[in-house]
C-alpha cells in the first residue's frame, strides 16, 4: 500500500525544515481515527501529536487529500478497475461533545473560522461556506453530521461532502456528483460521468432526473408512492412513469457496504473533531487507503 502512496505524497518545501517522515505521520493519522483515541493518547512511536495533527489540516487546507485520493483513482481507472455503475446515498454520524465547541466571549462564530483554501478545489461549490467548524446540525438523535457520498459498483468511495445532520440528501446530489473526478492517464478531461446511478427514493425529484438526463447518465431510481400517486391523479396529464430497473437497483447496496467500511474506523462512526474540514480529510484518507488495498 505504501509503494503506491508514496510517490503522491508532497515533497519537502525548498526553504525551512524537512518534513517528518510521511509514513509515521500518515499511519499516526491512521491510528488516530481507526481507533478514536484523542491526539494526545498517539503513541510515542508514532511521533509528536502536534505534527500529525498540523499535517492533517495543512494538508486538508491546501486540498492534498483530495488530490491524492484523484491519483489513486486515476491509477484504479488506468487499469479498468473502477465499476461506473455509482451509487449514491448519505449516513448520519453522531457528534461527540468534544466536537461542539462554545464560542468564546469577543471571538467570532465557530462556525465560520477565518480559515481559507489556497485555490479553489474541482467541484467544491462555493456556497458552502468556510471549510472549518460547522457541518454539525440537530436531527432527531442529536448533534450530527451528515456524510454524502457516491462509491463504485466495488463499494469503494469516489466522492464525499458533508452537510448538517438534519438536512436533506436530494439537496447535496449534484455536489456529491460533481466532485467525481478521475483524472485520465493521457490528455483529456477527467472523467466525471458514470454509466448509471443508483439512489433509494429520497433522490426521486424532476430535478435530479433532469440533471442525470443532460448529462446522458441512466438514472435507477424507485419512485416513492406520493409521487405516483399524483402521477396516476392526472391521468395522461401525469405522463408516463420513469424507468427502473428493478435488477439494476439491486446494486444499491455498494453504498452501503461502502458506508460500512467507513464506520469500521472509529473516528468516523462518531465526529469528534471540532472542525468539519479535519473530519472530511479523514474521510479522504479512509478513501486512498481503501482504493490502494486493491
Amino acid at each position: 500500500m505504501w509503494d503506491r502512496i508514496a510517490p503522491l505524497m508532497p515533497a519537502d518545501p525548498v526553504r525551512g525544515r524537512r518534513w517528518a517522515d510521511h509514513r509515521r505521520t500518515l499511519e499516526a493519522i491512521a491510528w488516530k481515527y481507526r481507533t478514536n483515541s484523542p491526539w494526545r493518547d498517539l503513541p510515542d512511536e508514532l511521533g509528536p501529536f502536534q505534527t500529525a495533527h498540523k499535517r492533517l489540516i495543512r494538508w486538508a487546507v491546501d486540498g492534498t487529500w483530495e488530490i491524492i485520493l484523484a491519483a489513486v483513482l486515476a491509477a484504479a481507472d488506468a487499469d479498468d478497475d473502477i465499476d461506473w455503475t455509482v451509487s449514491v446515498d448519505s449516513t448520519v454520524v453522531r457528534a461527540h461533545q468534544h466536537a461542539a465547541g462554545a464560542r468564546k466571549r469577543g471571538q467570532p462564530d465557530p462556525a465560520s473560522p477565518p480559515i481559507t483554501r489556497s485555490r479553489t478545489l474541482p467541484g467544491r461549490a462555493e456556497h458552502e461556506g468556510p471549510p472549518g467548524r460547522g457541518r454539525l446540525g440537530r436531527s432527531r438523535g442529536g448533534l450530527s453530521t451528515k456524510v454524502h457520498l457516491a462509491a463504485d459498483g466495488g463499494a469503494r468511495p469516489l466522492s464525499f461532502t458533508l452537510t448538517a445532520g438534519q438536512a436533506g440528501d436530494a439537496p447535496a446530489f449534484e455536489t456529491v456528483m460533481s466532485r467525481i473526478r478521475v483524472p485520465r492517464g493521457g490528455p483529456g478531461r477527467p472523467r466525471t460521468r458514470p454509466l448509471a446511478v443508483l439512489a433509494d427514493r429520497a433522490y426521486s425529484s424532476r430535478a435530479i432526473r433532469s440533471h442525470l438526463r443532460r448529462r446522458g447518465i441512466r438514472a435507477v431510481i424507485p419512485q416513492p408512492s406520493d409521487q405516483i400517486g399524483h402521477r396516476l391523479r392526472r391521468g395522461r396529464r401525469g405522463g408516463r412513469p420513469p424507468r427502473f430497473d428493478r435488477e439494476v437497483y439491486k446494486q444499491r447496496n455498494t453504498v452501503e457496504r461502502c458506508i460500512n467500511r467507513l464506520k469500521q474506523w472509529r473516528g468516523l462512526a462518531t465526529r469528534t473533531d471540532k472542525l468539519a474540514i479535519a473530519y472530511e480529510a479523514a474521510l479522504h484518507l479512509a478513501g486512498v487507503l481503501i482504493w490502494a488495498r486493491r
